[in-house]
């Protein structure tokens, strides 16, 4: 094991909303275009935040947990992807502090000293001036090991609001404001929920990736940014004998390439990249369908439906009856599908939204209805304890969830595997709905923290195509 230099910088706020992922983006793009190679992390369980960084950024995009994520594989993971790199921008999530509990496990603060990082604040100052000061000075007497080397201050009045609020943050924390962002005329990412709605979906995304790294050039010190990321401390690189490791299993499946589908749409669009890779490095080949535009489906051994949106968008998903007669037939035919929360919904007999029903595949005897507020957000962790073609009995799935949607307490039984021993679940503190070999649930997994889920999916493939094979022999 040796140690590296990686330049590096922890975007980080004092809450949600603060700007972080405007700054963050506004970075990635800014260094860009000036022809340095960049790349962009996500602290915490987000696919949103991620999609508008990697619009910035032009490249994927990685999420860093500690709750998802065992902490060696999180090290493993910014180095694999941050070597080579002039600067890497991690973005942090929620306020600098908050975390799994009151002790702020798993926040952005411990992500940052895990990985040696200086952390950036960003400080909305609307409405504010030397408290912003008592602001800053607190997050720096709350944990003495976390080197806050800078300060952006956001949504500035004007000249007179900077000037006060620079020079009390400098005198009384010793923390150089490094930028000074005015409020700008108009929202430049909108928001939806508890976030901002994915850049697929806003025709201007690009517009405002232009007008973030616009905001950077013209009110941040870039070259004093760039100085505290090249500052950072030399990270330790060291590799897991785990890597090296391939099954039998694997070996002998690449010679025939199984082939797992996946939804990729506007609609469709929350997979962590590792996730989709780890079936790759099986030797899987992925293929993309579209949720909306494609009428039947491939020639596949096996599903995978991420997260996504489809009550934002339910006419245009419930337009195309086609693949959902396509799907519903090939699941009873034993086709292999693992659905996450947008997934699940879309297996479901109907949706109600504002009071209106909307039929979906009608795979699964369970009815969804949308509430105005979330049913389930946060960390979550379940354990098998039912039959079900993809997990053993015993395993333990961390993972995480947020949902407005809750399935109708008049649905009939349907079978769950799943105990959720922290969250909500589906339904009654249960999830993981079972039908011959579907697999549907809110709870979102990483596959770098939930290793078994890429080997299951590689199995239930292998035994649907093995399966298949063998019916056509017979006719």
């Amino acid at each position: 094991m040796g140690f590296i230099k990686l330049p590096r910088i922890m975007i980080a706020g004092l809450g949600g909303d603060s700007g972080k992922t405007f700054v963050s983006c506004g970075l990635l793009r800014y260094f860009m275009d000036k022809g340095l190679e960049v790349s962009g992390f996500k602290k915490g369980p987000d696919y949103i935040d991620s999609a508008w960084l990697k619009l910035a950024s032009k490249k994927e995009v990685r999420n860093l947990d500690t709750y998802l994520i065992p902490k060696n594989e999180i090290i493993k993971s910014f180095i694999k992807n941050g070597t080579a790199c002039d600067i890497s921008i991690i973005e942090g999530n929620r306020g600098l502090f908050d975390g799994y509990d009151s002790k702020g496990s798993h926040s952005t603060a411990e992500l940052a000293k895990l990985l040696g990082c200086p952390v950036v604040l960003v400080l909305t100052v609307k409405k504010i001036t030397r408290t912003s000061a008592a602001l800053v000075l607190g997050c720096k007497l709350m944990d003495k090991d976390l080197n806050i080397a800078g300060v952006i201050i956001n949504q500035l009045a004007g000249k007179r609001h900077e000037s006060i609020i620079r020079e009390t943050i400098e005198d009384i924390t010793g923390i150089p404001v490094i930028g000074a962002i005015p409020k700008l005329n108009s929202e430049v990412m909108p928001s939806r929920h508890l976030g901002l709605i994915t850049p697929d979906e806003y025709e201007l995304a690009e517009n405002a990736i232009k007008i973030s790294a616009k905001a950077i050039n013209d009110y941040v010190d870039t070259e004093k940014l760039l100085n505290i990321a090249k500052d950072s401390s030399l990270i330790q690189d060291y590799k897991n004998e785990s890597d090296e490791k391939n099954s039998s299993l694997t070996i002998s499946q690449r010679k025939n390439k199984i082939r797992i589908g996946y939804f990729c749409d506007r609609i469709f669009s929350f997979y962590y990249p590792e996730n989709l890779e780890s079936l790759a490095d099986l030797g899987v080949e992925l293929i993309k369908i579209s949720s909306y535009n494609d009428k039947i489906l491939p020639e596949i051994d096996a599903l995978y439906i991420g997260g996504g949106f489809p009550e934002s968008n339910i006419e245009l998903l419930t337009s195309n009856k086609e693949l959902m007669m396509s799907l519903k037939s090939a699941v009873e035919s034993g086709l292999p599908v693992y659905a996450e929360c947008g997934g699940l919904i879309y297996l479901g007999e109907s949706i109600n939204i504002d009071g209106k029903n909307h039929q979906l595949s009608g795979i699964l005897p369970i009815k969804f209805m949308m509430s105005k507020k979330p049913m389930g957000h946060g960390y979550s962790e379940a354990i098998v304890d039912n039959d079900n073609p993809f997990f053993s009995n015993g395993t333990v799935m961390r993972s995480h969830e947020f949902h407005y949607s809750f399935i109708d307490e008049s649905a009939p039984y349907v079978k769950t595997c799943l105990k959720v021993q922290r969250g909500v679940g589906a339904i009654d503190k249960r999830d993981g709905i079972i039908y011959k070999n579907v697999f549907g649930t809110y709870l979102h997994i990483h596959a770098l923290g939930f290793r078994q889920w890429a080997e299951a999916m590689l199995n239930q493939a292998n035994k649907y195509r093995v399966e298949l094979c063998r019916h056509k022999k017979m006719q």
